[in-house]
């Protein structure tokens, strides 16, 4: 059924194969003006923009996530599903759990622990551990380090929330190691591992929840350059 309730193409082939997924739709902008040859736009549903267009000959779609599992589950089903796209590559911005991932790091997803019930429609007889693709782990380290470009990687955290009502709950994320908070990719992980597609999450630490330091909405929108580098490579 295409086009679906929240993306606009009416037919294959628009959309590239590999999608970047950028929550902010202005960030999925940004890396189409800034990165991609010949850059399209195909969507402006609900103000979702994707586009779709070159680099380094390679075609490459890059469409907005919105924020949480939900929107990110939405989006990612859709473009799994109805428009045959194989590689999701999240992109976006996540908040530090520990005192040596500092903010503009480079984070690489291998998993993505979660305080989200998404699992339970697989009705699973256990706890399901969203992970990486290792395909596109192991292309995006190597990258990173083709390019000189320093990354950790490891278990992020996957919030259902923003604003806790226990301002300290993070700790004991971190006494078991998880490196940063975002709000999307166990969700992401969980939609590809079911689908048989591959699907990674880059981030850079726009904030610290140790130092309390942190990046603007503006820097967030319009930096982290590097995170975009790697990702795009992986096409």
């Amino acid at each position: 059924m295409i086009p679906t309730p929240h993306i606009g193409v009416r037919e294959k082939g628009i959309i590239a194969e590999t999608v970047l997924l950028p929550g902010d739709p202005l960030r999925a902008k940004f890396i189409a003006d800034n990165f991609l040859a010949d850059a399209v736009q195909f969507n402006t549903v609900r103000n979702m923009f994707g586009y779709t267009g070159t680099y380094q000959g390679k075609k490459i779609s890059v469409m907005g996530s919105g924020m949480g599992m939900p929107s990110i589950g939405i989006y990612s089903y859709e473009l799994i599903h109805f428009y045959g796209v194989k590689n999701l590559i999240r992109v976006g911005s996540c908040g530090s759990f520990l005192e040596d991932v500092k903010v503009r790091d480079i984070v690489i997803a291998m998993a993505a622990s979660t305080n989200s019930n998404y699992a339970s429609q697989y009705a699973l007889p256990g706890t399901y551990a969203p992970t990486a693709s290792w395909a596109l782990l192991k292309k995006a380290v190597a990258t990173a380090e083709q390019k000189g470009i320093a990354v950790k990687v490891g278990n992020v955290f996957s919030s259902d929330i923003f604003y806790d009502d226990n301002p300290t709950s993070w700790q004991k994320w971190a006494k078991m190691g998880v490196m940063a908070v975002e709000m999307e990719a166990a969700a992401l992980y969980m939609n590809a591992a079911r689908a048989g597609v591959q699907a990674l999450c880059i981030l850079t630490v726009s904030d610290s929840l140790v130092t309390h330091e942190a990046l603007s909405a503006e820097e967030r929108q319009n930096t982290f350059t590097q995170m975009m580098e790697i990702a795009l490579e992986l096409a």
